[in-house]
């Protein structure tokens, strides 16, 4: 069970925006812009976001057993990872959400650009994922019992050459989800340094072709993922509530010059023909 509020422990308030979308007297949803830490850590104790809430308003739930310090936080996305979260105002919100999210009930899709294609239109990964013994700052696939059933969904929205727009449903919420299945399929994420996405997978060893994939790092200095929907059932009310948020920039400038880049291969194919 959540701890009444006066025991939860503070933290430090910073004045930093929030991008709210939605929000009552039980939870909020916002935006999360790439870049921003979610919680407080080894070596980033200010500026996250749950210092921005602490500024926002007080009080915020922790959950039981929490040792970092989390008020308000039932999940979370990854700093460099942009998008939609849900964030509980009051205690009977934390129990709810949290069962929620612990039921795989909640409602996680997310859009990527991806290093390659998939050979099918969409599909499934289940496996296990677990901490990487030798880099502990990242996450691999390991054998049954080593690590955490993991499950993800994903479906091609758009094939551009070298790289694919696609989209990716969370049935499990393990650390590094996607990053992991991407990368374990042999098509990490763009621009992912972590996961070995920040270098040229695919593609022409031509100079052109490489100053084309700097500019797009350039553009997008970070992976490629983005929480663009969350769904749940509101705790109070039980409304089925849905949000959906639209691709950051850098992301949709990304994909506008890989399409432009593959309109200019087709006709460039096309003239050579004639």
């Amino acid at each position: 069970m959540p701890k009444p509020f006066e025991d939860a422990v503070k933290v430090q308030p910073d004045k930093i925006p929030l991008n709210i979308i939605y929000e009552d007297d039980d939870l909020l949803v916002l935006n999360k812009p790439a870049g921003m830490v979610v919680h407080p850590g080894v070596g980033v104790y200010r500026r996250t976001l749950v210092n921005a809430l602490a500024y926002y308003f007080q009080d915020l739930p922790v959950m039981e057993g929490n040792p970092e310090n989390r008020p308000g936080l039932v999940h979370r996305i990854d700093k460099d990872t942009s998008g939609l979260m849900v964030v509980a105002k009051s205690e009977f919100a934390m129990f709810s959400l949290a069962k929620q999210f612990h039921d795989h009930t909640i409602h996680r899709r997310y859009h990527a650009i991806i290093w390659g294609e998939m050979e099918e239109e969409e599909g499934t990964i289940e496996n296990y994922i677990g901490r990487h013994q030798r880099f502990r700052k990242k996450m691999t696939v390991v054998e049954d019992g080593e690590g955490k059933l993991a499950i993800t969904h994903w479906r091609v929205l758009e094939r551009l050459y070298y790289v694919s727009y696609m989209e990716l449903h969370l049935e499990t919420g393990r650390t590094h989800q996607i990053r992991v299945h991407m990368s374990n399929l042999g098509h990490p994420l763009f621009n992912d340094e972590r996961y070995g996405g920040n270098r040229i997978m695919k593609g022409t060893v031509f100079s052109k072709y490489k100053s084309f994939v700097d500019n797009c790092f350039e553009i997008l200095p970070r992976q490629a993922l983005h929480a663009k929907e969350i769904g749940f059932v509101h705790p109070r009310t039980g409304e089925h509530m849905k949000f959906d948020s639209e691709l950051p920039m850098p992301m949709q400038d990304c994909l506008a010059r890989w399409r432009t880049y593959v309109t200019d291969r087709k006709q460039k194919l096309t003239l050579d023909q004639e």
